[in-house]
């Protein structure tokens, strides 16, 4: 039986594995690509990355239950690409362990936070790792759309991809 424990963790390792995939993918472009300015929300690939980190980072606060202290989900924190790989492995790394913290009663408790609006919001810790992980999905999208003004072949890193490769290992 497939339980809510066991999709947040094969949920995590895939998100995990994932942007490990898009950024090595980002890292093997000739220079200068990954900084170049692009039509897009965030400006180039490596902004779009850091949104996705600062996500992950914000999240992580309203699952520990402590303020982020962030005002925007548009920042650069690490503009060169080596320093976002080993923060964002970080915060993957933190995910994949605390998913496998998790127990079914913990993962339907709801948590009280608020957006960086400030409107309130209530989940449950499912439901934010499952924001986190479609959030992180849709945005590596729009890296791997960038990857053809390059012109160059994004990896892949769909769900059935991860399953189909990795998933069985960890299991």
């Amino acid at each position: 039986m497939v339980t809510a424990t066991h999709n947040a963790r094969m949920l995590a390792r895939y998100n995990a594995w994932a942007d490990a995939r898009i950024i090595d993918g980002v890292a093997s472009l000739p220079p200068g690509e990954a900084e170049k300015q692009r039509t897009t929300l965030f400006k180039t690939m490596i902004g779009t990355l850091n949104h996705n980190y600062v996500v992950d980072l914000i999240w992580q606060a309203h699952l520990e239950g402590r303020d982020h202290g962030f005002k925007a989900r548009n920042m650069v924190l690490h503009a060169e690409l080596p320093a976002l790989r080993q923060a964002q492995a970080t915060v993957d790394a933190w995910y994949i362990a605390w998913s496998d913290a998790q127990t079914e009663a913990s993962l339907a408790e709801k948590l009280d936070f608020r957006f960086i609006s400030g409107k309130a919001c209530r989940m449950t810790r499912l439901e934010m790792l499952q924001h986190v992980v479609t959030h992180t999905a849709y945005h590596r999208g729009w890296v791997a759309q960038m990857f053809f003004e390059v012109p160059a072949k994004a990896p892949d890193t769909d769900l059935s991809v991860f399953l189909g490769e990795v998933a069985p290992d960890w299991e």
